[in-house]
């Protein structure tokens, strides 16, 4: 993907600016001048026009939850083409998490990944690993790697078993403001299951994964926050019981966040009846109840963040029978398009809603500064149509990755790209 370096003044004509944080919506103009925003109904002439035909332009998406493979697995993905499908996707910004070889668990690698990134308008944030190689034995040096750039703490990919270090991790979350994003799984329970432990499980003759798994995980943690007053966020929240325990925390004043994926949100465990390997992800696809509990969670706004836990995999880790396949699907270049599809235009989800999920929940849950529409502001600006219709083709994705669940799906409501600072990154090339 190449990037576009924009006009000294480019005037975006026929846009549908939404901004919920200013009360903004409403089909205009926007004046772009030296990366940033001049003017909102602008009809000054003599510069580059960009006519946007009712394209939607509201402030940069930020994906939460994304595997970047860099280092050590750029066969399925590097920094570089996951921004490539980020900005593809309508994401100006990613937090990257630490299940790479080695482990995001020294300054250095964190360091790294920042410089690496540099050089794409996509921002990468490093979430560094809370036990030193992921292996839930010894804290990594917190304070240092909050210093290097780490925005947040995770093992994810796996659970810190041991209940001592997640408490420890939680007090060390209120030094650094850094919260700890959790992987709420009991690894007894999980043992060696492959799906969501149902009728279905049985009827396919895989091992089954309980719900009880992340439920039994997720109290644990929520119990831990509470007596620490440390900062926990709650990755892919997948069940009704996980969601029931998260709300019970918010109401006694737990500083709790959560997450949960497009996956979670539109797919059940019927979707593994083909022995699709694409459907295999951990937390696995949950029930009909679970599905439905979560749009619940959405509309109460318990839930705050929609996190896309893009995890591309190489076909041989995923060419192979479902038991034995990686777990893990990709998420950012379908994820707008799904929640827009399936969620605004069903009637799930207003507008101003669903960009508060994927712009500004994300970035409170770490403490990072919203971009906003208003004169002056930074340039860092998601742009969609809400009417284009496409067709799934992960052959034709940015990421390396082919393993989408969605494919060959029809949507209304596709991503064209960003346009951050005096760039623009994306699938659509502008007319201008």
């Amino acid at each position: 993907m190449e990037t576009i370096h924009l006009p000294k003044k480019l005037l975006l004509k026929n846009a549908r600016l939404i901004d919920p944080a200013k009360k903004l919506d409403r089909t205009t103009s926007l004046l772009i001048e030296n990366g940033k925003i001049a003017e909102i109904d602008s009809k000054m002439s003599g510069t580059k026009i960009w006519d946007l035909n009712g394209a939607i332009v509201c402030p940069g998406f930020f994906d939460l939850h994304v595997h970047l493979r860099e280092p050590g697995f750029e066969d399925a993905e590097t920094i570089r083409t996951g921004q490539e499908a980020a900005a593809a996707g309508g994401f100006s910004a990613v937090a990257c998490m630490p299940n790479t070889k080695p482990a995001l668990d020294h300054a250095g690698l964190i360091r790294w990944v920042i410089e690496q990134a540099a050089s794409f308008p996509v921002a990468v944030y490093p979430v560094a690993a809370v036990t030193r190689e992921r292996k839930s034995q010894e804290l990594t040096d917190m304070m240092e790697l909050h210093q290097a750039g780490a925005i947040a703490f995770s093992d994810d990919g796996a659970p810190v078993s041991s209940s001592e270090l997640m408490r420890r991790a939680l007090e060390y979350s209120r030094l650094t403001g850094a919260p700890i994003i959790t992987h709420a799984e009991d690894l007894s329970l999980t043992g060696k299951g492959a799906m969501h432990e149902s009728e279905v499980s049985t009827r396919l003759g895989l091992p089954g994964i309980p719900s009880l798994s992340e439920d039994v995980a997720t109290v644990r943690d929520l119990m831990l926050a509470e007596y620490t007053g440390g900062r926990l966020h709650l990755a892919h929240v997948s069940t009704a019981g996980a969601l029931e325990a998260l709300e019970m925390s918010l109401k006694r004043g737990v500083k709790v966040t959560a997450e949960v994926t497009p996956h979670h949100l539109l797919l059940t465990d019927e979707a593994v009846v083909g022995y699709d390997t694409s459907t295999k992800m951990k937390p696995p696809l949950r029930s009909e109840s679970d599905r439905k509990a979560l749009w619940e969670g959405l509309s109460r706004r318990a839930i705050t963040c929609i996190a896309t836990d893009h995890a591309p995999h190489t076909c041989e880790d995923k060419d192979v029978p479902y038991d034995e396949a990686a777990f893990g699907a990709l998420g950012m270049e379908t994820a707008l398009g799904l929640l827009w599809d399936r969620g605004v235009r069903a009637g799930l989800l207003a507008p101003g809603h669903l960009i508060e999920l994927f712009c500004h929940g994300p970035r409170q849950a770490v403490g990072l500064p919203v971009p906003v529409i208003e004169a002056g502001g930074l340039v860092e600006l998601t742009v969609f149509h809400p009417e284009e219709t496409w067709t799934v083709d992960a052959n034709q994705f940015y990421s390396k990755g082919r393993n989408c669940p969605f494919q060959g799906w029809e949507l209304i409501g596709r991503p064209w790209g960003i346009l951050k600072g005096d760039f623009w990154a994306g699938r659509v090339e502008p007319e201008f």
